[in-house]
């Protein structure tokens, strides 16, 4: 049951990071390290904003399928 966890978050959440290093041409593993000090120094804060980018990720990549699946019609 653990394990299945964390590959979900494994799977899902390190995409926020690698989208914003391709976006901004900066270091995955810089960014990961920011959102973990600053979580430490905010109290989660930056956490919410993960998720949030993640969630934002997730729907944008649902919208771009169902489009393509439009117009393959």
């Amino acid at each position: 049951m653990i394990q299945r966890v964390f590959m979900f978050f494994e799977r899902y959440s390190f995409g926020v990071c690698t989208y914003l290093g391709e976006k901004f041409n900066i270091s995955s593993s810089k960014i990961r390290l920011f959102f973990i000090y600053t979580s430490f120094l905010a109290v989660g804060f930056p956490l919410v904003f993960y998720f949030l980018a993640a969630f934002t990720l997730d729907i944008r990549n649902y919208i771009k399928k169902a489009r393509l699946k439009y117009w393959d019609m």
